[in-house]
């Protein structure tokens, strides 16, 4: 039997517990809380996620408790229509649901202790899964891959009843976003991002939903009735924070995954979904390699892809949020909407 540290009891520390081989690892997941988190939120899986929720055997639940997403539109902050696409296959489900599932796919053998990880080193091999503020990450990999404070607020909450008519979508304006789409059980998730000074840490969140009210008032019918909906006590509001670039995800008998590898802003929507798919790979490959091996490996599978998406997030962020140039920005979205741009382009 080999000794499994995964610090972090978040999406990416649970489903790598949960696909571990139990005959050949003692696994303890150490977590700062027992409570689930306060506020509920809604995260899209899309289907190497949802391949990963197969292999750790809940896809089947989480189809049932999730919700389709349909048509996703791209609009102006007047809610005129600037890109639209349709995602295949799709999933919205609560990060909630998300998270009692995986922990009910645990095995009886995995050890879950409660309370904050002051220092390292513990048994055998020390997973970081401790988001973007990992301690393993800090004590392993050093100071220079800190995390890295954006200029950026973010809002999220979820609010009874469903998505407004002709509503649903992304708002892009000027130098702020708002979203608003379908969650499960007939709910809806919103959310919103604009630069801000609140914080970084301990964001009051009846200011920060003052703020943005006073932001968004009045741009569209939809966005008024989300915000007349949210209440503080649903609503999350936190600084965006960036992980930089480690070099390498495995380094002197630790690894990481989640988003004390790669964490990147929301903008793509990719965060869960890759901590899911960097927690299956890694179980895997531990269950069939050696460990040496095993490490380098999951480096080498994982290292570029989620680098590539933590970059390409971090340009999007940037584009969504400008604060000159939306004119432009917004008619060259237009061009790519109209039918028949591609081929033209082509020709």
């Amino acid at each position: 039997m080999e000794d499994v540290s995964v610090v972090g009891g978040g999406i990416a520390g649970l489903a790598l517990a949960a696909c571990l081989d139990p005959e050949r690892f003692r696994v303890v997941v150490h977590e700062r809380r027992e409570e689930p988190p306060p506020v509920e939120t809604s995260l899209a899986m899309w289907p190497e996620a949802q391949r990963a929720l197969a292999r750790a055997g809940i896809l089947p639940g989480i189809r049932q408790a999730g919700s389709g997403f349909g048509g996703m539109a791209l609009r102006n902050e007047a809610g005129d229509v600037l890109l639209s696409a349709r995602p295949s296959g799709v999933i919205g489900v609560s990060r909630a649901d998300l998270l009692k599932q995986l922990a009910a796919a645990l095995p009886a053998a995995v050890v879950r202790a409660y309370g904050p990880v002051a220092s390292l080193p513990l048994p055998g091999l020390v997973v970081g899964a401790d988001g973007v503020h990992s301690i393993v990450r800090r004590s392993v990999w050093g100071g220079r891959t800190n995390a890295r404070l954006t200029p950026y607020l973010a809002l999220r909450g979820v609010i009874d009843g469903t998505v407004p008519p002709g509503g649903g979508g992304e708002y892009w304006g000027h130098g702020q976003l708002f979203g608003i789409a379908p969650a499960s059980r007939g709910r809806t998730y919103w959310y919103a991002s604009y630069r801000s000074d609140l914080g970084p840490a301990g964001v009051d969140v009846d200011q920060a939903l003052a703020i943005t009210r006073a932001r968004f008032s009045r741009h569209t019918d939809a966005i008024d009735r989300v915000l007349t909906a949210a209440a503080p006590e649903q609503t999350l509001a936190q600084r965006v924070w960036t992980v930089p670039y480690p070099g390498s995800y495995q380094r002197d008998g630790a690894v990481l995954v989640g988003d004390a590898a790669h964490g990147m802003t929301p903008n793509l929507g990719r965060g869960a979904c890759e901590a899911l798919v960097d927690a299956v790979t890694l179980a895997d490959l531990l269950n069939t390699r050696p460990l040496p091996d095993a490490l380098r490996s999951y480096n080498r599978r994982r290292l570029l892809r989620s680098q590539v998406l933590r970059v390409a997030s971090s340009a999007m962020a940037r584009l969504a949020l400008a604060e000159k140039g939306q004119p432009l920005r917004d008619g060259i979205l237009r061009l790519a909407h109209k039918p028949g741009a591609a081929a033209a382009a082509e020709r």
